[in-house]
């Protein structure tokens, strides 16, 4: 989020080159991208944990989403 506010702060300052201005912006969408999607994989974690009618349930690590050993 850090680096993001970065970006944006130097892109509205309106002193980067064109190629400058590019580069950033391709950078923000790529970090903007796995920001979303650590925020979804959280999101996914907490329905889980939750369970339905917004009721706790103890998380299983094994579970359906657990990676088998190898």
């Amino acid at each position: 989020m850090t680096r993001l506010e970065e970006i944006v702060r130097l892109l509205e300052g309106g002193t980067l080159t064109l190629e400058e201005s590019l580069a950033l912006f391709e950078e923000g969408v790529k970090l903007s991208r796995r920001c979303l999607a650590v925020l979804n994989d959280a999101e996914r974690k907490v329905e889980r944990l939750v369970g339905p009618g917004g009721r706790t349930e103890p998380f299983d690590p094994m579970g359906a989403d657990a990676e088998a050993e190898p």
